[in-house]
C-alpha cells in the first residue's frame, strides 16, 4: 500500500518510493542498500507546511516518501539519503516544520531479514514459519496439484515480462459452484500478501474445521499468490523495497505500478505519469503484460466469478470500490455492512483492529486497480482489498516479523469466512456457477 497526494500506492516505502536511480540504473544492479538512510516523521501544522513538504517528493529522488500526508493531521514518513540530510533538515527547521527522527539506519532491518532467510534455505517442507521465494511458492503449488489431483488444478495465466509463469491453482470440490478469486503479491515488497494467500489456500485444502470446510466446498477458488512474479523475485535478489513490475521505461526507470495499470478509469486519480515513480500508471492501460494476462484470465470467468479479493500490506484496512472517485458504488451500503461484520470477525482471535471503507475516502484516490476493474468491468460486485498487518503507525511494515505470518493468516481466514457468508446471505452468488 502507499500514501500520497496526487499519486497513490503502497505504504511505508510508499507514495512514490523515489526509486534511488543510483542503485537501480541497470537491470543487473548490485543488491540495493540503504546504509545510514534515516527515517523522519514529519507532521505539518499549516497548509503552507503541507505543500512545502509535498513539493519535496517531486524535487528529489534522494528522498523516499513512505507515507505522504493528504491533509493536516496526517504525517509524512520520509527516508533521507545521507548526502541529502543537511539540506532536508535545514529546510524543515527554517520553515519550523515539526519533525522527529524515527530510525537512524533503515538498512538494519533488511540485513537482519536477509541473514535469517539465508540461514533457513536448507529447511524442510514448505511452511509458514518464514517467507518463501517465488521458486519455492511455485514448487509448492506444483506439489499440491500432484498430491491432490482431484481437487487442485494448476493454472497458467501467461508469462511475465521476464518470462516467469503467472502461476496459480484452482481448488474445487465439484462442478457448478460460484467462483472466488484470490490475488496476492501484486506489489512486490508486500511479502505478507503471498504468505497469507498460500496460508489460506492450504487451510481450504487441509483444515478439518467445520466452518473452513463449508467455505472451501461452497466455492471454486482461483488462487494466484504472486501476481507480480518479476517484482517479487527482484525483492529477494536486488532491492527489498521494490514495488512495481520490471519492464524498462528508458535507461534509468523500470516498471509500472501493476495496481494502477488496469483499464478502469486508468490514470485519473492517485497515480503518476513519471516512469520513475512508485505509482507510475504505465504508458497505457494494460501496458504491463502481467496485468494484461491476469485480466484476460479473469475475463474468461465472467458470469461465474462472484468475488475478487486482493491482499496487500499494510495498515489493517478492508477496502472496497471506488478508488477513482468519492462517489459511492451502487451497492455501497452492502459492501460497507459486509466490511463492518468482516473486521469484527477478524478482531475476535487476536484483537487486531481494522478500519474499513471505500478506497477513495478510507485511504486515498487510486484509479486503475484490479479490484475496481473487476467490479466495474466484470460485474464482480463483491470486491475487496485487504491491507494486512501491521497497523498504520509502523514505519517498517513491509518487514513484518515471520512469527506474525500464521496469526495474520488465521485472523484473515476468520474474516474471509464472515465476508463470504455475509455476501452469500445477501444473494450475491445465486446466479454464479
Amino acid at each position: 500500500m502507499v500514501r500520497l497526494n496526487s499519486a497513490a500506492g503502497s505504504r511505508w516505502w510508499a507514495p512514490a518510493m523515489a526509486i534511488l536511480a543510483l542503485a537501480l540504473s541497470v537491470e543487473a544492479a548490485e543488491v540495493a542498500r540503504y546504509d545510514n538512510y534515516r527515517l523522519y516523521r514529519v507532521t505539518p501544522h499549516s497548509e503552507a507546511q503541507l505543500r512545502s513538504v509535498a513539493a519535496m517528493e517531486q524535487a528529489s529522488d534522494s528522498l523516499i516518501f513512505l507515507e505522504t500526508a493528504r491533509k493536516l493531521g496526517d504525517r509524512f514518513d520520509i527516508v533521507v539519503a545521507p548526502h541529502k540530510l543537511a539540506d532536508f533538515t535545514e529546510t524543515l527547521e527554517s520553515d519550523y516544520i515539526p519533525h522527529e527522527l524515527i530510525e537512524q539506519n533503515v538498512q538494519r532491518a533488511f540485513d537482519e531479514e536477509r541473514v535469517r532467510l539465508t540461514n533457513k534455505r536448507a529447511k524442510g517442507p514448505f511452511d509458514w514459519n518464514d517467507y518463501h521465494t517465488l521458486e519455492e511458492i511455485h514448487a509448492w503449488l506444483d506439489q499440491l496439484a500432484s498430491e491432490h489431483p482431484k481437487e487442485v488444478e494448476l493454472l497458467d495465466a501467461g508469462r511475465s515480462h521476464q518470462n516467469r509463469t503467472m502461476k496459480g491453482v484452482k481448488l474445487s470440490y465439484g462442478p457448478g459452484r460460484p467462483g472466488v478469486f484470490l490475488e496476492g503479491g501484486i506489489h512486490a515488497r508486500e511479502w505478507i500478501s503471498p504468505a497469507t494467500v498460500t496460508y489460506i489456500l492450504n487451510q481450504l485444502l487441509t483444515s478439518e474445521d467445520a466452518k473452513v470446510r463449508a467455505l472451501a466446498e461452497k466455492f471454486d477458488w482461483y488462487v494466484f499468490p504472486n501476481a507480480n512474479p518479476d517484482g517479487y523475485a527482484y525483492t529477494f535478489q536486488v532491492n527489498r523495497l521494490w514495488r512495481k513490475t520490471r519492464k524498462a521505461y528508458g535507461p534509468f526507470c523500470y516498471g509500472a505500478d501493476p495496481n494502477r495499470n488496469w483499464d478502469f478509469h486508468w490514470a485519473e486519480q492517485g497515480t503518476s505519469n513519471n516512469a520513475c515513480s512508485d505509482t507510475y500508471h504505465g504508458s497505457e492501460a494494460f501496458s504491463e503484460v502481467e496485468t494484461r494476462s491476469l485480466a484476460a484470465f479473469v475475463e474468461k470467468l465472467r458470469g461465474k466469478l462472484g468475488a475478487y479479493i486482493a491482499f496487500h500490506s499494510y495498515s489493517q484496512l478492508l477496502l472496497f470500490p471506488y478508488g477513482h472517485t468519492g462517489a459511492h458504488s451502487p451497492n455501497h451500503q452492502d459492501l460497507n455492512e459486509i466490511a463492518e461484520a468482516t473486521v469484527k470477525s477478524l478482531a475476535k482471535r487476536y484483537g487486531t483492529q481494522y478500519k474499513y471503507g471505500n478506497v477513495y475516502d478510507a485511504i486515498y484516490p487510486a484509479s486503475g486497480s484490479s479490484v475496481d476493474w473487476s467490479y466495474g468491468t466484470q460485474d464482480v460486485k463483491i470486491a475487496y482489498t485487504y491491507e494486512l498487518r501491521p497497523d498504520g503507525d509502523a514505519w517498517n511494515g513491509f518487514v513484518l516479523p515471520p512469527n506474525e505470518i500464521v496469526p495474520t493468516g488465521e485472523e484473515t481466514l476468520d474474516s474471509l469466512i464472515t465476508l463470504l457468508e455475509e455476501s452469500s446471505a445477501r444473494g450475491y452468488y445465486d446466479e454464479k456457477h
